[in-house]
Parts: C-alpha cells; structure tokens; sequence
C-alpha cells in the first residue's frame, strides 16, 4: 500500500494490466490516487483487476478495455476510447503486456518467434507511439511512458531466443522514444524485473527455479507490488529528472 498520493487526478494506462505485474501497477497506481484504464486482451481478467483497485480518493474513475497490443487498429480504437471517456489522453502509460513462447533457438518455430515480437516488442512500440502521438496532439505539458523489459533482454538465457530479443529491443526502443520525446515534456524509462513471481514464472519447473534463487543475492524471488513500486515512483513526478533510464528490479540478479 502506498504511503503517498502523488498521483490525485492523474489518468493513467496500464496494457496487460490483468494479470502479474500488469496488475499489481495498476493497483499500486489506483493507491495512490490516479485513475487507472485496465487494459488487456483478456476482458474478464481486466475486469478483475478493476474490481480489485481501491475507488474512493478524489476523483478516481477506473476503466476496463480490452486491446490487442500487436494490433495498431486495436491500440488506436483504446486510445481515442480513453479520451471520449475522459476528455483527454493518459499522461502516465506502463506497457505491461507480454507472453512467453519459449524453445531452443535450433527448434524455434517462425510463427513462435514472430508473436512474441510482436506482442512484447511491437506492442510496446504502438502503445508508446499512439499515447505519445496523443499527448502531443492535445499539448499536454508533461507525460510518463514506463515500459516493462527484462534484465534478460541484457543477458539472455537458453531457451528463450525470443523473449529475450524482445526485452532486449524494448530497452533500446525506450531510450529512443526518450531523446525523441523529451522536447515534448514526455519522459520514456524502462523497469528490468529480474525473477519475480507472477502467473508467468509459475509455469517454470522446480528444478530450474532451485538453480536461479542461489544466484540471487537477495536469496528470494521478487514480487509483482516491488516492480510496481518502481513504476509509480517514475509515474510521478518524484522521478521528474529521469528519463532514458532502465531500472533493474532483480534482488541483485546478473549485477555487473
């Protein structure tokens, strides 16, 4: 639970906000006063979410939306959605959507590796362009776009040629987006979760799981609310002279 309201009347987007880190961001961010448009492919997952996000500080209206984050129609259709609704674009956006199709690189099928790019890499990037396009369209004086990669994206990991090639593209195209889009008062960083609990890792066995914790320094696994925690300090405007910046959240994971 937050400590602060730092962000009262401050309308906010969060893609793959129905599950794992997409959710607990946008609960962190309803915490502290900022109206939330869940947004996922899943339409009752969204909702779920929604239903879970406290209501009663000054002004909060949340939104459920579903979007296709590969889509440029769907992401465009989300985005004027929110400003008939609200009269205005989202001035904070956290790109949280992402899947996992893993294999060896020698077995990889086409079809797996282009929808994780697409969903992981190119949905991060029409997310940024259609909320950057709208805030400088509407001549918003500021703006905070935090994209969600991976400290994988930095340092690989066997079976996941994929994942990793989106993760890493995410964190390049976010510091792009930031010299671009930094004239416009819009600030672009990115969060590197290293291992941290969520429905995703769920699905990673046992064994594997007992091979990673030692290398962690914290000795634990991370929790989905310690990466939205980063994500609500750069929503707001504590973090008012960062942009650019990729923020691990690894309990030490891969530390140089």
């Amino acid at each position: 639970m937050a400590a602060t309201a730092r962000l009262i009347s401050r309308l906010t987007l969060v893609t793959g906000g129905g599950s794992g880190i997409g959710r607990a961001v946008c609960q962190r961010l309803a915490s502290e006063g900022a109206s939330v448009v869940v947004a996922d492919i899943s339409e009752e997952s969204a909702n779920e979410t929604m239903k879970s996000l406290i209501n009663n500080l000054r002004g909060q209206q949340h939104t459920a939306a579903v979007v296709d984050v590969s889509s440029k129609q769907s992401v465009k259709q989300l985005v004027t959605s929110i400003q008939t609704r609200y009269f205005q674009p989202p001035s904070v956006c956290v790109t949280a959507a992402g899947i996992t199709q893993d294999d060896f690189l020698l077995n990889m099928d086409e079809e797996k590796f282009d929808r994780v790019i697409q969903v992981n890499l190119k949905g991060s990037f029409l997310v940024t362009q259609a909320v950057a396009q709208a805030l400088v369209a509407c001549g918003a004086p500021k703006g905070s776009i935090i994209t969600v990669g991976s400290i994988l994206g930095k340092v690989g990991n066997i079976g996941q040629v994929n994942y990793t090639a989106s993760k890493g593209g995410v964190e390049s195209l976010t510091r792009t987006a930031a010299k671009e889009l930094s004239r416009f008062g819009i600030r672009c960083n990115c969060v590197l979760p290293g291992f941290i609990s969520t429905p995703m890792t769920d699905q990673v066995p046992e064994k594997v799981i007992n091979k990673v914790l030692p290398l962690v320094p914290l000795g634990r696994m991370g929790e989905a609310a310690e990466v939205a925690d980063v994500c609500a300090f750069l929503a707001s405007d504590d973090s008012g002279y960062i942009t650019g910046a990729s923020i691990e959240v690894t309990g030490g994971l891969f530390m140089g």
